[in-house]
């Protein structure tokens, strides 16, 4: 096909759709003018065309091999990264065209280099690619893009070819930038991030001027970063490197960099960028704005800090209703509009003021008044009677010059032209999610930060339940906050909902990066709903997918719901694995949330082991107040284990200060396990005259909702507290409960601590000792497991609530019985008969 051809090829008409082809300047011909003339700058007579070795050796005709193949794949994947393969019938047209054989595709695959399946080629190993794209010479990596873009011609969508053709230009092509640019701009339903952000840089390299260059750049940093590619999203973000006057550049470099930060870096640094893209961008692009606003509050959620979560969320004027004040209600105030030329007053957009007074400029950035972009049509004809270049300086009577880029746009409109700030899909327009519901969420969420969830629960409830209405095709980002506000408000189905669909949705159409939060999302609510199983394998597979992604800090989190579930199953070396790894981001990037719940998850297995001085000492600081007081929306969650720990190692007091707030916060239904924890927590504190009043009535509200394990800790104290009063008959049966509701929540830490407690009344159970321990009394025995994990007399006296000196007694008659002297042996062989006991 030649040049002239395709100005006639159907695949190009003139201003038409993606989905038939952009249309396509006239400098965007083939440099060579043949399309399909093989891997070389033109045909070779006599000989077909081949392609170089891995190594760029320049081994000449390569008809047949491998290596052909492996060139265009990799030119192919420049498009998209993280594409998963190829279209086998889009390479194997290239490699037709260039004079490769049929054999090429067998002679590759017997080679282990990719393989065929389900009609795509696949590199085994995609790091090949990237070597043999960057060893080649370049006039083989042009040749290997105009054959893809030949393959590609037809098909159903332009963008394909357009990079394909960009890719193999020589000579400075502005039209054929601008084509890609404007096709990398469509909206959603075709493109993928990766492709997108390929795009937008190729289109970068072409365009005329730095501005509509910078500008790219920074569209191709933030689709990068939606791809889950931070590290390539870093690169376009510096090669960028505009500092120009404008405010919505320079607000939306900062908006990507703040949100890379967010994902991989010190949360303290995302929030300050964030505010300052909200700044910058509030006069120009309120929509983007708000996103960044929006970014701040996670940063400040991950932070731990309240009232900064507050101050981003509460800066936004809204309505007495709620509802948020948008552009088109912005109105001017005549008494300080300049008048125009002919004494009417001057267009709107020149100075407006809010509601509230206070002036926004926008001198830079000059709009209708209608507040429609300004379109091609709009651009004065040049000196030659032709269009002034788009992108270039539009200019209309009265204004003065403007460039296009910065160009604002009405509210809920997408700009079609190449060289604006493109709206990402984490921050669509506002009529993609009512605008109700998001100014619901904000009233909402600020309330509770403010202590007030009894003002805050009701818009918090229509966010939830405007979820998933018939006929609302929500994204990811509105599902994510209303699984969040139905965390906020102790209905933990509704989040687990919200949460699977803002997964479904963000793995059917995208953006990645959100894959990974929605499963951290939904791996928490289940953790809440005691649903540890399925918490620990959401858990990790964000894990795996936020390792893919850079998403360093949200790994962090995923290992703390990974260290809780852990210290719930029994495992202390995968708690302090994953507690070590979250404790290793959340230290140096400030994550509080994730460094509370790490420290929760250690002080469990504390409990869960008998270890209670260890597990109140942990504790005392995160539900307590101070510098290192834990995450705000956490510490009220661990307060009953404190609880525990303290009252049962006599510090009374403290545990009595931390009910009186807990119960506060239980008032308030933020958690439906919270009543029967309060009941448990008054019962530990209590004399013997209301205690077992209290453990009936924790049972009961156990018994409204669900949730074996908090169930089974109450049955364990109610339990352990009957055999300590000598009602060893009434203790077995709360014992034998307690040990089925572990064993049906995975619980096996502790399910070992109540068959132990079932040994000390005499029950003579499942999982009794093994070898010479036989010879152990119950008590005896569990005294010693606890001198083996190293205990000393007297913290063994405060496990087993007995004196020291009845510990001192009885460790004389096990050394006695089982013929050691020494605390050394006796844990050597403590150790030994539990080993032999679990593998027979």
């Amino acid at each position: 096909m030649t040049g002239a051809s395709e100005a006639t090829d159907p695949a190009y008409p003139t201003g038409a759709s993606e989905a038939s082809g952009p249309a396509l300047p006239t400098d965007a011909t083939h440099p060579t003018g043949n399309p399909a003339s093989g891997f070389g700058e033109g045909p070779r007579p006599g000989s077909p065309p081949g392609v170089d070795g891995v190594a760029g050796s320049g081994s000449g005709d390569l008809c047949g091999a491998p290596e052909g193949l492996l060139l265009l794949l990799a030119a192919e994947r420049e498009r998209d990264v993280r594409a998963a393969g190829a279209d086998a019938v889009v390479i194997l047209g290239a490699a037709g065209a260039g004079g490769l054989d049929a054999g090429a595709l067998d002679a590759a695959e017997a080679a282990g280099l990719l393989q065929l399946a389900g009609g795509r080629i696949r590199l085994v190993d995609p790091c090949l690619a990237g070597t043999v794209y960057a060893t080649v010479p370049p006039a083989r990596r042009r040749a290997a893009h105009r054959l893809l873009a030949g393959a590609h011609t037809g098909g159903p969508r332009a963008l394909p070819v357009l990079f394909h053709r960009a890719s193999a230009a020589t000579a400075p092509a502005p039209g054929l930038g601008d084509a890609l640019a404007a096709a990398a701009a469509l909206p959603d339903g075709g493109p993928t991030h990766g492709e997108r952000s390929a795009a937008w840089a190729r289109s970068a390299e072409l365009a005329a001027g730095e501005g509509p260059r910078a500008v790219r750049l920074i569209n191709a940093a933030d689709q990068a970063r939606l791809a889950g590619l931070p590290h390539r999203a870093r690169e376009l973000l510096a090669s960028a490197g505009y500092e120009g006057p404008h405010g919505a550049v320079r607000g939306t470099a900062q908006l990507v960099s703040g949100q890379l930060a967010l994902q991989n870096g010190p949360v303290a640094d995302a929030r300050e960028a964030l505010l300052l893209a909200a700044e910058l961008l509030a006069p120009v692009d309120p929509h983007r704005a708000l996103a960044a606003r929006l970014a701040a509050v996670e940063a400040s959620w991950a932070m731990g800090d309240a009232a900064a979560c507050v101050e981003a969320l509460d800066h936004t004027p809204v309505r007495p209703d709620h509802t948020p004040v948008r552009r088109d209600d912005i109105q001017v105030r005549p008494e300080i509009t300049p008048a125009g030329p002919d004494g009417t007053p001057a267009q709107r957009g020149r100075i407006l003021v809010r509601p509230d007074h206070t002036p926004v400029r926008l001198d830079d950035a000059p709009v209708r008044p209608d507040h429609i972009p300004v379109r091609r049509d709009d651009i004065p004809a040049g000196p030659d009677g032709t269009p002034a270049q788009r992108g270039r300086i539009p200019v209309r009577p009265g204004h003065p010059p403007a460039q296009l880029e910065i160009t604002p746009v009405r509210p809920g409109h997408i700009q079609a032209g190449p060289d604006h700030i493109q709206p990402g899909p984490d921050h669509p327009p506002a009529r993609s999610e009512p605008d109700r519901r998001l100014a619901a969420y904000r009233a909402g969420m600020s309330a509770m930060l403010h202590g007030r969830l009894d003002t805050g629960r009701q818009p918090l409830r229509e966010v939830v339940s405007g979820a998933g209405e018939a006929g609302v095709l929500d994204g990811p980002e509105a599902l994510l906050r209303a699984g969040g506000a139905a965390l906020v408000v102790g209905d933990l189905t509704a989040a687990c909902r919200a949460n699977s669909r803002a997964l479904a949705a963000a793995r059917a159409r995208g953006p990645y990066i959100l894959v990974a939060q929605a499963l951290e999302r939904l791996a928490y609510g289940e953790l809440r709903a005691g649903r540890h199983a399925r918490a620990r394998a959401h858990a990790e597979d964000g894990l795996r997918t936020a390792l893919g992604a850079g998403q360093d800090n949200l790994a962090a989190h995923h290992h703390a719901i990974l260290a809780l579930v852990a210290s719930v199953e029994g495992s202390c070396e995968a708690v302090a694995e994953h507690a070590d790894a979250a404790e290793r981001v959340a230290a140096p990037h400030g994550l509080v949330q994730a460094a509370t719940l790490s420290q929760w998850a250690r002080a469990r297995v504390d409990l869960a082991r008998g270890r209670l001085p260890e597990a109140a000492a942990r504790l005392g600081p995160l539900v307590g107040a101070g510098p290192r007081r834990g995450h705000f929306a956490v510490r009220m969650l661990a307060v009953p284990c404190f609880v525990e720990a303290a009252a049962r190692t006599g510090q009374t007091e403290a545990a009595r200060s931390a009910v009186a707030e807990f119960a506060h916060w239980a008032a308030q239904g933020a958690d439906p396990q919270a009543p029967a924890q309060l009941a448990r927590c008054r019962a530990l504190l209590s004399g013997p005259e209301e205690c077992e009043a209290l453990f009936t009535t924790a049972l009961d509200r156990h018994d409204e909702v669900a949730g074996d394990f908090e169930r089974g800790r109450t049955q364990l104290l109610y339990g352990a507290w009957l055999r300590r009063r000598r009602r060893p008959g009434e203790a077995r049966g709360r014992l034998r409960d307690a040990l089925v509701s572990f064993e049906r929540g995975g619980a096996l830490g502790w399910a070992t601590q109540a068959r132990a407690e079932l040994r000390a009344t005499g029950d003579a159970g499942p999982g009794e000792p093994a070898g010479q321990l036989t010879l152990l009394t119950p008590q005896q025995l569990r005294i010693a497991r606890c001198v083996a994990e190293g205990a000393t007399n007297r913290e063994v006296a405060l496990r087993l609530s007995v004196s020291p000196r009845t510990v001192d007694h009885h460790l004389r008659n096990v050394f006695a019985a089982l013929g050691v002297r020494s605390r050394v042996e006796l844990s050597r062989l403590v150790d030994r008969a539990e080993k032999t006991a679990a593998h027979p």
